[in-house]
């Protein structure tokens, strides 16, 4: 099983949790984890791109020129995509990029991903983070004791906390997300990931 320390917010360890191999144990399947990622990629995506069709541009009522005998090539309408500011062919419509992936496939690349983290140190997990009242400077001081100033690193906390959020959100390098939004893209991108001790023993049983 592996066991990971835990720490309280001045870098002082206070005790450790014993997480299940099957969950944060397991051989990473890059395969799903890579379509788990273009999954959510394609579902972010608003899809709002569109062109005109030859049917719904302005102009070309009548024949440019009669068939024969002109010495041109024949054309039916100015509205045909070889005219400038004629309709576009094959162009991209307003459209829904979104699929659903199946939940097994889901949690296996949640549990890739973070078994592999775990595995290369990269997950600290904390016994709580309380922020008094908005203030940078504090988040600040917690990365300083771990030595994760400059480093990317992904907060994640089990519940909503506004002063927690309002701390983190203009240091460079480091994003706070709850553990309802948690993301395989945002998992990648970060090289360390923070959990507080409830989100990680939550995200366990949730992947189970």
């Amino acid at each position: 099983m592996p066991k990971v320390s835990v720490f309280d917010i001045t870098g002082k360890e206070v005790e450790s949790v014993e997480l299940k191999d099957t969950v944060f144990g397991i051989k990473p399947n890059k395969g799903v984890v890579t379509e788990a990622v273009l999954n959510e990629l394609a579902n972010k995506r608003r899809g709002t791109a569109s062109t005109k069709t030859r049917g719904e541009v302005s102009g070309g009522g009548r024949k440019p020129w009669r068939q024969k005998g002109t010495g041109r090539a024949r054309h039916g309408s100015i509205r045909e995509p070889q005219w400038r500011g004629g309709g576009v062919a094959h162009g991209p419509k307003p459209r829904s990029f979104y699929y659903k992936l199946p939940d097994k496939m889901k949690k296996l690349a949640y549990k890739s991903i973070i078994s592999e983290k775990i595995k290369e140190n990269n997950v600290l997990v904390l016994n709580e983070i309380k922020i008094e009242k908005p203030k940078t400077k504090s988040i600040v001081e917690i990365l300083k004791n771990f030595k994760l100033d400059g480093i990317k690193t992904l907060m994640i906390s089990d519940g909503k906390d506004d002063n927690l959020k309002k701390s983190a959100r203009n240091i460079k390098n480091v994003k706070l997300i709850y553990l309802n939004n948690i993301n395989c893209h945002d998992l990648l991108k970060f090289d360390k990931i923070v959990f507080t001790k409830a989100a990680i023993v939550n995200l366990e049983k949730n992947l189970m």
